[in-house]
């Protein structure tokens, strides 16, 4: 059994600044003593290796990956009254940057196989006041996005990308951020790609959003003092851009060992467990590996006295919290989503796991599940 000094955690973040100190803390002390905090250089320089990595003429370095979603509605012209549909289960960033433009957020239920928004769903909620589709890549994988492509062509809607869970995630081998007219991504801490802070960013090929994007993160302004439009502080400062153009250099490394980690995971862990599942022309970043299984409190208290960590994303689904009320959503209105969040939990997945962590883990759980089939 581990400690609780040896417990395992979701993500290990110190372990992973160890392993990068000696590239990071230089470069933390040049930007200290050169004072290049706002706007710099190394902000100029990732935003270029950022969108070569996603395949996207253009990105904006963004204070938060909340920001990216209410500036990327606000650059296509999302207005009061709009309607923007998004999945159910996914965090509440996605609908409240709806909400917050006074656009109406309009849910969509779950994929039982894949987790990501049921696109078969998609047409029955479209009105003459949709205006735009928020895909989120949950867990790591994009979904179906042909399908949902020749939708918003069709009804002439706009595709933003949540991205946040899935940097560096392919459909047909094709990135997020190639498949919408813009993605965007967060670099909290413990995403996939992070920062020591908040961070985010929008990636794009449309040049008129791109222009727009970094006119609005900027208090609106063409120069110092001359504003164009009515803006927003949320720029992405220069010392997490030169934190994360150290890390890109290795997320697709780090992106594999998951990958690695979660095909140990589908291999040895009891069947009684729902495992992820992968979308035939997706490749899955897992930024989770998510379980599923109705006896999933008994299932985590265990793990828990075992010494291993885990997670709920998300144990209650957006059109059933207190925040959207007002949209007058009911029990069983989206009832595969309303499933998923009683049985869903997230084991521990990142790329410094060791192999013993790994074994203990698939142990562990294979002896709940026997405890559980004897019961």
């Amino acid at each position: 059994m581990y400690s609780h000094m040896n417990k395992i955690p979701l993500i290990d973040l110190p372990l992973q600044y160890q392993r990068l100190k000696k590239e990071i803390d230089p470069v933390i002390k040049r930007i200290i003593k050169n004072g290049d905090f706002i706007l710099g250089e190394d902000l100029r320089m990732f935003e270029r290796e950022f969108a070569r990595y996603c395949g996207a003429k253009y990105c904006c370095g963004l204070s938060s990956g909340s920001t990216a979603l209410d500036l990327a509605l606000k650059a296509i012209g999302i207005k009061t009254g709009d309607q923007v549909i998004c999945p159910t289960l996914t965090f509440t960033a996605s609908a409240a940057a709806i909400a917050n433009l006074g656009a109406i957020p309009v849910f969509i239920d779950t994929n039982p196989i894949t987790y990501n928004l049921d696109k078969n769903q998609i047409a029955k909620k479209i009105t003459k006041k949709t205006k735009a589709i928020i895909v989120v890549h949950l867990y790591g994988q994009i979904t179906d996005m042909d399908e949902i492509g020749e939708i918003a062509k069709k009804y002439k809607l706009k595709i933003i990308e949540d991205a946040a869970q899935a940097h560096g995630a392919t459909y047909k081998n094709k990135k997020t951020g190639f498949w919408g007219d813009i993605a965007c991504f967060s670099f909290y801490p413990s995403k996939n790609l992070g920062c020591f802070g908040d961070g985010g960013a929008i990636v794009t090929n449309s040049s008129k959003i791109a222009k727009t994007i970094f006119l609005l993160r900027d208090h609106g302004r063409t120069s110092k003092y001359s504003h164009k439009l009515v803006g927003y502080n949320g720029r992405l400062d220069n010392l997490q851009a030169a934190i994360l153009r150290i890390k890109l250099k290795y997320l697709d490394i780090w992106n594999e060992n998951r990958r690695q980690i979660a095909r140990y995971y589908n291999s040895n862990l009891s069947s009684i467990y729902t495992i992820p599942q992968t979308f035939p022309k997706s490749k899955h970043v897992y930024y989770t590996y998510t379980l599923a299984h109705k006896k999933r409190n008994l299932i985590i208290s265990m793990l828990a006295s075992n010494g291993i960590s885990s997670a709920i994303y998300y144990p209650i689904p957006l059109h059933l919290q207190e925040a959207y009320s007002n949209l007058e959503y009911r029990k069983k209105d989206l009832p595969v989503a309303e499933n998923i969040c009683k049985n869903i939990f997230s084991i521990p997945i990142y790329p410094e796991m060791t192999e013993k962590q790994i074994h203990h883990v698939v142990t562990v759980l294979n002896k709940i599940a026997n405890n559980i089939k004897n019961a």
